[in-house]
Protein backbone atom coordinates (compact mmCIF):
# COMPACT_ATOMS: atom_id res chain seq x y z
CA UNK A 1 0.00 0.00 0.00
CA UNK A 2 1.35 3.34 -1.15
CA UNK A 3 1.30 5.54 2.05
CA UNK A 4 0.15 9.18 1.01
CA UNK A 5 2.93 11.73 2.58
CA UNK A 6 3.22 15.60 3.83
CA UNK A 7 3.89 18.03 1.02
CA UNK A 8 6.44 19.25 3.06
CA UNK A 9 8.46 15.77 3.83
CA UNK A 10 9.01 15.74 -0.11
CA UNK A 11 11.00 18.99 -0.28
CA UNK A 12 13.94 17.47 2.30
CA UNK A 13 17.54 16.01 1.01
CA UNK A 14 18.49 13.51 3.05
CA UNK A 15 21.47 14.11 4.97
CA UNK A 16 24.53 13.18 3.30
CA UNK A 17 26.51 13.03 6.79
CA UNK A 18 24.19 10.79 7.98
CA UNK A 19 24.69 8.63 4.09
CA UNK A 20 27.87 8.53 4.65
CA UNK A 21 28.25 7.53 7.97
CA UNK A 22 25.69 4.13 7.68
CA UNK A 23 27.53 3.31 4.51
CA UNK A 24 30.67 3.33 5.93
CA UNK A 25 29.36 1.15 9.32
CA UNK A 26 27.76 -0.91 7.38
CA UNK A 27 30.95 -2.32 5.72
CA UNK A 28 32.59 -2.21 8.55
CA UNK A 29 30.18 -4.80 9.98
CA UNK A 30 31.12 -6.89 7.20
CA UNK A 31 34.70 -7.09 7.99
CA UNK A 32 36.01 -4.18 5.85
CA UNK A 33 39.09 -2.32 7.20
CA UNK A 34 37.07 1.32 7.01
CA UNK A 35 38.77 4.34 8.10
CA UNK A 36 35.47 7.15 8.99
CA UNK A 37 36.45 10.92 8.48
CA UNK A 38 32.93 11.46 8.62
CA UNK A 39 32.72 11.73 12.34
CA UNK A 40 30.88 15.28 13.27
CA UNK A 41 31.66 15.14 16.78
CA UNK A 42 34.74 14.31 19.48
CA UNK A 43 36.53 11.56 19.65
CA UNK A 44 36.77 12.09 23.07
CA UNK A 45 34.17 10.70 26.24
CA UNK A 46 32.41 13.40 28.41
CA UNK A 47 34.86 14.21 31.14
CA UNK A 48 34.30 12.42 33.96
CA UNK A 49 32.95 15.04 36.71
CA UNK A 50 30.33 15.57 34.01
CA UNK A 51 29.07 11.56 34.28
CA UNK A 52 29.39 11.86 37.96
CA UNK A 53 27.12 14.69 38.13
CA UNK A 54 24.61 13.34 35.63
CA UNK A 55 24.50 9.68 38.28
CA UNK A 56 24.23 11.64 41.32
CA UNK A 57 21.22 13.60 40.17
CA UNK A 58 19.52 10.14 38.95
CA UNK A 59 20.57 8.68 42.21
CA UNK A 60 18.74 11.68 43.85
CA UNK A 61 15.72 11.19 42.17
CA UNK A 62 16.52 13.72 39.62
CA UNK A 63 14.33 11.43 36.71
CA UNK A 64 11.00 13.74 36.62
CA UNK A 65 9.72 16.36 34.05
CA UNK A 66 11.66 20.15 33.95
CA UNK A 67 10.35 22.94 32.75
CA UNK A 68 9.79 22.92 28.74
CA UNK A 69 12.79 25.56 28.30
CA UNK A 70 15.07 24.25 30.61
CA UNK A 71 16.18 23.65 34.71
CA UNK A 72 16.62 27.19 36.30
CA UNK A 73 19.56 26.00 37.34
CA UNK A 74 21.11 25.47 33.42
CA UNK A 75 19.75 28.47 32.46
CA UNK A 76 21.62 30.17 35.83
CA UNK A 77 24.40 28.57 34.35
CA UNK A 78 23.97 29.26 30.26
CA UNK A 79 23.91 33.08 31.85
CA UNK A 80 26.68 32.74 33.63
CA UNK A 81 29.24 31.26 30.69
CA UNK A 82 27.73 34.16 28.90
CA UNK A 83 28.87 36.64 31.02
CA UNK A 84 32.20 34.92 31.60
CA UNK A 85 33.05 34.14 27.69
CA UNK A 86 31.21 36.64 25.70
CA UNK A 87 30.64 39.64 28.44
CA UNK A 88 26.67 39.52 27.14
CA UNK A 89 24.34 39.64 29.84
CA UNK A 90 21.02 38.08 29.52
CA UNK A 91 17.98 37.19 32.02
CA UNK A 92 16.29 33.53 32.59
CA UNK A 93 13.59 34.80 29.91
CA UNK A 94 16.06 35.30 27.20
CA UNK A 95 16.90 31.78 27.33
CA UNK A 96 15.81 28.95 26.11
CA UNK A 97 17.52 25.12 26.61
CA UNK A 98 16.41 22.72 24.03
CA UNK A 99 17.04 18.97 22.72
CA UNK A 100 20.20 19.50 21.46
CA UNK A 101 21.04 22.85 19.50
CA UNK A 102 20.14 21.43 16.00
CA UNK A 103 16.19 20.82 17.92
CA UNK A 104 16.88 24.54 18.69
CA UNK A 105 17.29 25.74 15.29
CA UNK A 106 14.57 23.65 14.60
CA UNK A 107 12.34 25.51 16.52
CA UNK A 108 13.35 28.39 16.19
CA UNK A 109 12.53 28.45 12.36
CA UNK A 110 9.30 27.08 13.31
CA UNK A 111 8.39 30.50 15.36
CA UNK A 112 9.91 33.04 13.41
CA UNK A 113 9.37 31.80 9.28
CA UNK A 114 5.46 32.09 7.89
CA UNK A 115 5.25 30.69 4.20
CA UNK A 116 7.61 32.18 1.72
CA UNK A 117 9.72 34.56 4.31
CA UNK A 118 13.76 34.42 2.82
CA UNK A 119 16.38 32.90 5.01
CA UNK A 120 20.04 33.89 3.70
CA UNK A 121 22.55 31.09 3.96
CA UNK A 122 26.21 30.93 3.32
CA UNK A 123 28.00 28.56 0.79
CA UNK A 124 28.82 26.52 2.20
CA UNK A 125 26.64 25.61 4.47
CA UNK A 126 25.55 23.06 8.04
CA UNK A 127 23.52 20.33 5.83
CA UNK A 128 20.66 21.22 8.14
CA UNK A 129 20.16 24.40 7.48
CA UNK A 130 18.24 24.45 4.13
CA UNK A 131 16.19 21.55 5.11
CA UNK A 132 14.74 23.00 8.62
CA UNK A 133 13.81 26.41 6.90
CA UNK A 134 11.92 24.70 3.87
CA UNK A 135 10.59 22.89 6.83
CA UNK A 136 8.64 25.84 8.70
CA UNK A 137 7.67 26.99 4.93
CA UNK A 138 10.69 29.56 4.05
CA UNK A 139 12.65 29.78 1.72
CA UNK A 140 16.64 29.46 1.59
CA UNK A 141 18.82 31.90 -0.24
CA UNK A 142 21.99 31.30 -0.89
CA UNK A 143 25.29 33.61 -0.78
CA UNK A 144 28.34 31.99 -1.92
CA UNK A 145 31.65 32.32 -0.22
CA UNK A 146 34.62 31.24 -2.40
CA UNK A 147 37.88 29.96 -1.28
CA UNK A 148 39.34 33.22 -2.36
CA UNK A 149 37.12 34.59 0.40
CA UNK A 150 38.19 32.35 2.82
CA UNK A 151 34.39 30.89 2.61
CA UNK A 152 33.26 34.01 4.56
CA UNK A 153 30.50 36.09 2.56
CA UNK A 154 30.90 39.80 2.89
CA UNK A 155 28.34 42.67 3.91
CA UNK A 156 28.00 43.71 0.18
CA UNK A 157 26.99 40.14 -0.88
CA UNK A 158 25.15 40.36 2.28
CA UNK A 159 23.19 43.41 0.90
CA UNK A 160 23.00 42.10 -2.54
CA UNK A 161 20.43 39.40 -1.45
CA UNK A 162 18.13 41.25 0.94
CA UNK A 163 14.98 41.30 -0.17
CA UNK A 164 11.65 42.41 1.26
CA UNK A 165 10.82 38.99 2.08
CA UNK A 166 14.78 38.43 3.98
CA UNK A 167 13.66 37.53 7.40
CA UNK A 168 16.87 36.29 8.89
CA UNK A 169 20.59 35.35 8.24
CA UNK A 170 22.65 32.89 9.17
CA UNK A 171 26.38 33.27 10.99
CA UNK A 172 27.94 29.83 11.44
CA UNK A 173 31.60 30.77 13.13
CA UNK A 174 33.52 28.81 13.54
CA UNK A 175 31.66 27.26 10.66
CA UNK A 176 30.83 23.57 9.46
CA UNK A 177 32.56 22.51 7.79
CA UNK A 178 35.01 25.30 6.48
CA UNK A 179 36.79 25.84 10.12
CA UNK A 180 36.88 29.53 9.38
CA UNK A 181 36.31 32.71 11.26
CA UNK A 182 34.34 36.02 11.17
CA UNK A 183 37.00 38.74 12.54
CA UNK A 184 35.33 41.64 14.44
CA UNK A 185 35.85 43.58 11.44
CA UNK A 186 33.66 41.27 8.98
CA UNK A 187 30.76 40.62 11.80
CA UNK A 188 30.56 44.43 12.10
CA UNK A 189 29.97 44.92 8.96
CA UNK A 190 27.61 42.30 8.93
CA UNK A 191 26.01 43.57 11.70
CA UNK A 192 25.35 47.35 10.04
CA UNK A 193 23.75 45.35 7.30
CA UNK A 194 21.15 43.77 8.81
CA UNK A 195 20.41 46.94 11.21
CA UNK A 196 19.66 49.20 8.32
CA UNK A 197 17.22 46.19 6.73
CA UNK A 198 16.05 44.82 10.25
CA UNK A 199 16.49 41.64 9.52
CA UNK A 200 17.05 38.95 12.26
CA UNK A 201 20.76 37.68 13.02
CA UNK A 202 21.01 33.55 14.06
CA UNK A 203 24.31 33.42 15.17
CA UNK A 204 25.21 29.33 15.42
CA UNK A 205 28.59 29.79 17.98
CA UNK A 206 28.76 25.16 18.37
CA UNK A 207 32.50 25.11 17.69
CA UNK A 208 33.21 28.28 19.88
CA UNK A 209 35.55 26.52 21.97
CA UNK A 210 37.67 25.12 19.16
CA UNK A 211 39.78 27.73 17.89
CA UNK A 212 43.51 27.40 16.81
CA UNK A 213 46.83 29.55 16.35
CA UNK A 214 45.79 33.73 16.92
CA UNK A 215 42.19 33.01 15.40
CA UNK A 216 39.60 34.87 18.21
CA UNK A 217 36.12 33.78 18.39
CA UNK A 218 33.77 36.94 18.44
CA UNK A 219 29.71 36.72 18.83
CA UNK A 220 28.32 39.06 16.44
CA UNK A 221 25.71 39.65 19.27
CA UNK A 222 28.49 41.09 21.73
CA UNK A 223 29.09 44.48 19.37
CA UNK A 224 26.53 46.93 19.79
CA UNK A 225 23.15 46.96 21.99
CA UNK A 226 21.41 46.85 18.53
CA UNK A 227 23.50 43.37 17.54
CA UNK A 228 22.69 41.75 20.66
CA UNK A 229 19.16 42.34 20.39
CA UNK A 230 18.47 41.04 16.99
CA UNK A 231 20.81 38.13 17.31
CA UNK A 232 19.56 34.93 18.64
CA UNK A 233 22.86 32.73 19.64
CA UNK A 234 22.65 29.32 19.18
CA UNK A 235 24.93 27.17 21.40
CA UNK A 236 25.36 23.80 23.14
CA UNK A 237 27.55 21.37 25.42
CA UNK A 238 27.89 18.79 22.22
CA UNK A 239 31.30 19.78 20.68
CA UNK A 240 32.72 22.11 23.30
CA UNK A 241 32.35 19.00 26.30
CA UNK A 242 32.15 16.09 24.30
CA UNK A 243 28.61 15.42 24.46
CA UNK A 244 27.08 15.08 21.23
CA UNK A 245 24.87 12.16 22.36
CA UNK A 246 23.29 14.16 25.55
CA UNK A 247 21.51 16.46 23.65
CA UNK A 248 21.51 20.00 25.11
CA UNK A 249 21.64 23.34 23.05
CA UNK A 250 20.39 26.59 23.77
CA UNK A 251 19.45 29.69 22.53
CA UNK A 252 19.71 33.32 23.81
CA UNK A 253 18.41 36.29 22.52
CA UNK A 254 14.41 38.34 22.03
CA UNK A 255 12.42 37.60 25.06
CA UNK A 256 8.96 37.24 22.34
CA UNK A 257 10.97 34.58 20.35
CA UNK A 258 12.55 32.31 23.09
CA UNK A 259 8.87 32.34 24.86
CA UNK A 260 7.23 31.34 21.45
CA UNK A 261 9.74 28.84 21.47
CA UNK A 262 9.35 27.33 24.69
CA UNK A 263 5.29 27.32 24.03
CA UNK A 264 6.68 25.11 21.16
CA UNK A 265 8.72 23.32 23.01
CA UNK A 266 6.02 22.16 25.38
CA UNK A 267 3.84 20.99 22.75
CA UNK A 268 6.71 18.73 20.79
CA UNK A 269 9.42 17.59 24.12
CA UNK A 270 8.11 18.28 27.04
CA UNK A 271 11.29 19.06 28.17
CA UNK A 272 15.44 18.65 27.27
CA UNK A 273 16.38 15.18 28.86
CA UNK A 274 16.39 15.66 32.96
CA UNK A 275 19.34 13.73 33.16
CA UNK A 276 21.30 15.68 30.69
CA UNK A 277 20.18 18.54 31.99
CA UNK A 278 22.00 18.48 35.35
CA UNK A 279 25.16 16.72 33.39
CA UNK A 280 25.14 20.47 31.69
CA UNK A 281 25.41 22.18 34.39
CA UNK A 282 28.06 20.84 35.44
CA UNK A 283 29.75 21.26 32.43
CA UNK A 284 28.91 24.82 32.63
CA UNK A 285 30.17 25.54 35.98
CA UNK A 286 32.67 22.99 36.73
CA UNK A 287 36.56 22.53 35.56
CA UNK A 288 37.18 23.79 32.22
CA UNK A 289 40.68 21.15 32.11
CA UNK A 290 39.47 18.70 30.01
CA UNK A 291 37.66 21.28 27.06
CA UNK A 292 41.42 23.07 26.25
CA UNK A 293 42.94 19.63 26.84
CA UNK A 294 40.53 18.24 23.86
CA UNK A 295 41.02 21.81 22.01
CA UNK A 296 44.71 21.57 22.25
CA UNK A 297 44.94 17.76 20.74
CA UNK A 298 42.84 19.03 17.78
CA UNK A 299 45.23 21.28 16.95
CA UNK A 300 48.37 19.28 17.60
CA UNK A 301 46.07 17.24 15.32
CA UNK A 302 45.70 19.36 12.63
CA UNK A 303 49.14 20.94 12.33
CA UNK A 304 50.15 17.83 11.91
CA UNK A 305 47.60 16.60 9.21
CA UNK A 306 47.05 19.66 7.45
CA UNK A 307 50.41 19.61 5.09
CA UNK A 308 49.82 16.02 4.36
CA UNK A 309 46.45 17.08 2.87
CA UNK A 310 47.90 19.63 0.94
CA UNK A 311 50.40 17.39 -0.55
CA UNK A 312 47.83 15.14 -2.33
CA UNK A 313 48.13 15.61 -5.68
CA UNK A 314 45.03 17.43 -6.70
CA UNK A 315 43.90 18.48 -3.80
CA UNK A 316 43.72 22.42 -2.73
CA UNK A 317 42.79 23.68 0.87
CA UNK A 318 42.77 26.63 2.93
CA UNK A 319 44.26 26.28 6.62
CA UNK A 320 41.55 26.34 9.18
CA UNK A 321 40.84 28.41 12.12
CA UNK A 322 38.29 26.48 14.11
CA UNK A 323 36.18 22.99 14.49
CA UNK A 324 38.02 20.06 13.51
CA UNK A 325 37.59 19.71 9.72
CA UNK A 326 39.50 19.83 6.34
CA UNK A 327 37.52 21.29 3.36
CA UNK A 328 39.93 20.54 0.36
CA UNK A 329 38.69 21.74 -3.31
CA UNK A 330 39.77 18.09 -4.73
CA UNK A 331 37.86 19.36 -8.41
CA UNK A 332 41.90 18.11 -10.35
CA UNK A 333 42.16 15.48 -8.30
CA UNK A 334 38.73 13.76 -9.25
CA UNK A 335 39.22 14.56 -12.99
CA UNK A 336 42.47 13.44 -13.24
CA UNK A 337 41.47 10.18 -11.42
CA UNK A 338 38.76 10.15 -13.63
CA UNK A 339 36.02 10.14 -12.23
CA UNK A 340 32.91 12.32 -13.33
CA UNK A 341 31.83 14.24 -9.80
CA UNK A 342 33.47 14.70 -6.62
CA UNK A 343 30.73 12.27 -5.60
CA UNK A 344 31.95 9.67 -7.45
CA UNK A 345 35.62 10.10 -6.42
CA UNK A 346 34.27 9.73 -2.66
CA UNK A 347 32.35 7.13 -3.76
CA UNK A 348 35.53 5.11 -4.89
CA UNK A 349 37.58 6.68 -1.92
CA UNK A 350 34.98 4.53 0.20
CA UNK A 351 34.83 1.15 -1.78
CA UNK A 352 38.61 1.16 -3.08
CA UNK A 353 40.73 3.25 -0.39
CA UNK A 354 38.52 2.63 2.26
CA UNK A 355 38.29 5.83 3.83
CA UNK A 356 34.96 7.40 4.07
CA UNK A 357 35.15 11.28 3.67
CA UNK A 358 31.64 13.50 3.11
CA UNK A 359 31.22 14.90 -0.07
CA UNK A 360 31.13 18.90 -0.65
CA UNK A 361 27.66 18.42 -2.30
CA UNK A 362 26.06 18.00 1.11
CA UNK A 363 26.91 21.55 1.95
CA UNK A 364 26.11 23.25 -1.15
CA UNK A 365 30.30 22.99 -2.50
CA UNK A 366 30.28 19.78 -5.03
CA UNK A 367 34.13 20.64 -5.65
CA UNK A 368 34.85 19.76 -2.12
CA UNK A 369 35.27 16.87 0.39
CA UNK A 370 35.19 17.07 4.26
CA UNK A 371 37.26 15.50 6.28
CA UNK A 372 37.27 15.30 9.95
CA UNK A 373 40.16 15.20 12.57
CA UNK A 374 38.38 14.15 14.99
CA UNK A 375 39.72 10.79 15.34
CA UNK A 376 43.01 9.32 16.86
CA UNK A 377 46.60 10.63 14.89
CA UNK A 378 46.76 7.18 14.13
CA UNK A 379 44.35 6.89 11.87
CA UNK A 380 44.39 10.36 10.22
CA UNK A 381 48.22 9.25 8.92
CA UNK A 382 46.69 6.38 7.42
CA UNK A 383 43.79 7.57 6.50
CA UNK A 384 45.38 10.39 4.60
CA UNK A 385 48.21 8.11 3.18
CA UNK A 386 45.74 5.79 1.43
CA UNK A 387 43.79 8.73 -0.11
CA UNK A 388 47.46 9.54 -1.33
CA UNK A 389 47.98 6.13 -2.48
CA UNK A 390 44.87 6.50 -4.34
CA UNK A 391 44.66 9.51 -6.20
CA UNK A 392 48.57 8.59 -7.68
CA UNK A 393 47.83 4.95 -8.19
CA UNK A 394 44.34 6.50 -10.59
CA UNK A 395 46.18 9.84 -12.01
CA UNK A 396 46.03 9.54 -15.77
CA UNK A 397 49.37 11.27 -16.68
CA UNK A 398 53.15 11.42 -14.80
CA UNK A 399 53.10 13.03 -11.38
CA UNK A 400 56.17 15.48 -11.47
Amino acid sequence: MKMKLANRVHTLTPSTTLAITAKAKQLKEQGVDVIGLGAGEPDYNTPENILDAAYQSMKDGQTKYTPAGGLPALKQAIIDKLARDQKLTYEPSEILVGVGAKHVLYTLFQVILNEGDEVLIPIPYWVSYPEQVKLAGGVPVYIEATANQEYKISAKQIKEAITEKTRAIIINSPSNPTGMIYSEQELQEIADVCKEADILIISDEIYEKLIYGDAKHRSIAELSTDSKERTIVINGVSKSHSMTGWRIGYAAGNKQIINAMTDLASHSTSNPVTTSQFAAIEAYNGPQDAVEEMRKAFESRLETIFPKVAAIPGFTLIKPQGAFYLLPDVTEASVKTGYSSVDSFVEALLTEAKVAVIPGSGFGSPNTIRLSYATSLELLEEAVSRIDSFVRSKWQEDLL
